[in-house]
């Protein structure tokens, strides 16, 4: 679990396909030369888990499901990435909970700045829309952001100098991609409200709305 919180700019050292697959070797300051093997570490906002780690480097593995459902298979030698370590218990939230799992990806279709401020309008999939509401949250390539204004296809957020400064998004103009992940909470309250009002049972058969009754939910 992360906050979204960019921690730094790490630099892709090597990525490498292997048939629908990829291996991914990032470097990054020494705040991070501790990451153990098994760790989980927010790379652009995609949870991935170290497998080598030699000095200032780690390498991660890519799933193919994980190159199909993100942007990371545009990355080359020398790109920047937003990285974020795991939370600890004891962690301030600054930002808001964030599994690294990707909804999808989306497109920067306008940057317009303003006095000390960027703004994005960033494109998405419609199926995502629907967990995105203006002042909610959002994670775009795993930083934390408030949704100013939701629009049709798209959804408008507005940096400041700051994160600008220390994250890849102020890098980035129009046309460019972006991991999107949509604030959980939406997510698993649909899927129960469904549950409940159509007396379906959700994956795998577990929660009905006759057990939810059963455990205190009126109708």
């Amino acid at each position: 679990m992360f906050s979204g919180i960019v921690a730094e700019i790490g630099t892709v050292r090597g990525f490498a396909r292997n048939g629908e697959a990829a291996g991914l070797t990032i470097e990054a300051s020494a705040a991070f030369a501790d990451a153990a093997i098994g760790e989980s570490i927010a790379v652009n906002g995609v949870c991935l888990t170290v497998v080598q780690r030699q000095g200032q480097t780690f390498a991660v593995d890519v799933s193919p499901e994980t190159l199909r459902a993100t942007n990371l298979d545009e990355l080359r030698a020398g790109d920047g990435v937003n990285l974020e370590r795991a939370l600890r218990l004891s962690d301030r939230i600054g930002g808001h909970l964030v599994s690294g799992h990707v909804d999808g990806v989306g497109a920067i279709i306008d940057k317009c700045p303003e006095a000390n401020a960027i703004h994005y309008i960033i494109q998405v999939p419609k199926p995502l829309l629907r967990y995105i509401v203006p002042k909610g949250s959002i994670a775009v390539d795993g930083i934390s952001l408030t949704v100013v204004s939701c629009q049709s296809e798209a959804f408008q957020v507005t940096i400041i100098p700051h994160t600008a400064a220390v994250t890849t998004l102020g890098g980035k103009g129009k046309g460019a991609t972006v991991n999107i992940e949509c604030d959980m909470m939406g997510k698993y309250i649909e899927r129960v409200l469904h549950a409940r009002l159509e007396g379906e049972s959700v994956e795998q058969g577990e929660l009905t709305a006759a057990l939810l009754r059963r455990h205190g939910f009126a109708e």
